[in-house]
């Protein structure tokens, strides 16, 4: 709090104020956001949807295909939950659970019973009870709050793990069990977890991203690592990491760009652990990269850093964590492909690595080696105050 004045203002008069104050709506900051290969997708705290980058299909859902360099606002809601961004597709859920999608659409990965692509957002199923959702390469994974698993779209490898290779258009139910908590939908695989803390692995296995000690595909859902609990996972191209409720970090799969952070270039069937702390809070798994912040608020890093996703100022790969900058404030981290999106503790939204399609959002086409700001945070709040001496003040909170 800044406070400023000719004369000393009354105490009383300033709580005042700072209880005006914390009634009063801020400037709106972002609260989520998640990339696609080639753009991004954000959703801010007053419920605003907003898209930039590639829009080749429709994918922003702006109703045109014209690329955007930098955030704009989609369909003009301001009820809109959470987004995730797909290969070349988006879908969304509202706060009323109703469940969104827009973009390409040539395997039936948007879910509205058709193969049309969509250039702004329609509603799939018609329930109100979508939960959660994880956009995939063409596929898409969700849950329903009556915490049964659906999945859509391309399912060469598996991926969809309903036991067949048939593409499928509209949302199909895996399996019978009423007990999923989170899903993370890759470019080949799936991994999701259950309310009882099992993690479950399906789809491509040629790398043992999996993580179930093999490489054969897996038609539906394995438990992978039994006896654990685990409370996080994600899954990249053809690697995976996830959090253990203990705070340990775990990877496995491909590790040709030092992806899975062991300090080695070797590929792994199973799940190893990375380095020995246990203060991991969340982690996201790219391309052939994987950053992580830890409960402290730092952000690190690891993998290919071809066009500078590791945010470190250089392009050399690093196969075990580096910490990104000094700063202690990070909040949510986003990594596909070759860029990485990123929340800080105030709400700015900061973006980095391959910015070829604008998909940085930063209003340009240049790769950045280092995190760059896209969206303010919090504006402060300044207003005039008088006193009873007659004294004057501004006070900014």
């Amino acid at each position: 709090m800044v406070f400023c004045n000719k004369r000393t203002a009354a105490i009383g008069v300033v709580l005042i104020c700072m209880l005006v104050h914390l009634q009063t709506a801020a400037a709106a900051v972002f609260l989520q956001v998640d990339n696609g290969p080639f753009h991004s997708t954000g959703v801010k705290n007053d419920g605003t949807l907003w898209a930039w980058g590639d829009n080749y299909y429709g994918q922003l859902g702006d109703s045109t295909t014209i690329n955007k360099p930098s955030p704009v606002q989609i369909d003009g809601a301001s009820n809109w939950q959470s987004v995730s961004a797909g290969e070349n597709h988006t879908v969304a859920i509202k706060t009323d659970g109703t469940l969104w999608a827009w973009g390409r659409n040539d395997v039936g990965q948007l879910g509205d019973g058709t193969n049309t692509d969509r250039l702004s957002p329609v509603q799939i199923d018609g329930a109100n009870n979508w939960q959660s959702v994880s956009a995939g390469g063409f596929y898409t994974m969700a849950i329903k709050t009556d915490s049964t698993l659906w999945a859509w779209g391309e399912n060469g490898d598996w991926r969809l793990g309903d036991g067949t290779n048939i593409n499928k258009n509209s949302p199909v139910q895996i399996g019978t069990a009423n007990n999923w908590q989170s899903v993370s939908a890759g470019a080949f695989h799936t991994m999701a977890i259950k309310t009882d803390g099992t993690l479950w692995a399906w789809g491509n296995n040629f790398s043992g991203e999996l993580g179930d000690s093999s490489n054969i595909d897996r038609k539906t859902p394995v438990p992978i690592g039994i006896g654990h609990t685990w409370q996080s996972v994600s899954t990249g191209f053809i690697h995976t990491v996830a959090i253990k409720s203990d705070g340990t970090l775990w990877a496995w799969g491909n590790n040709s760009s030092g992806q899975l952070g062991n300090g080695t270039n070797t590929n792994q069937n199973s799940p190893i652990q990375i380095d020995s702390e246990s203060d991991w809070q969340s982690v996201s798994a790219g391309g052939q990269q994987t950053l992580a912040i830890k409960t402290n608020g730092t952000l690190w890093a690891w993998g290919s850093n071809a066009f500078g996703q590791l945010g470190n100022g250089s392009i050399t790969d690093k196969n075990s964590p580096i910490q990104v900058g000094s700063e202690s404030d990070w909040q949510s981290v986003s990594t596909v492909h070759h860029h990485t999106v990123g929340i800080k503790s105030d709400g700015t939204l900061w973006a980095w690595g391959e910015n070829n399609h604008s998909q940085l959002g930063d209003g340009t086409n240049t790769d950045r080696l280092t995190p760059v700001l896209i969206a303010e945070g919090k504006d402060p709040l300044c207003f005039p105050i008088k006193a009873r001496n007659g004294g004057s003040a501004v006070i900014c909170l």
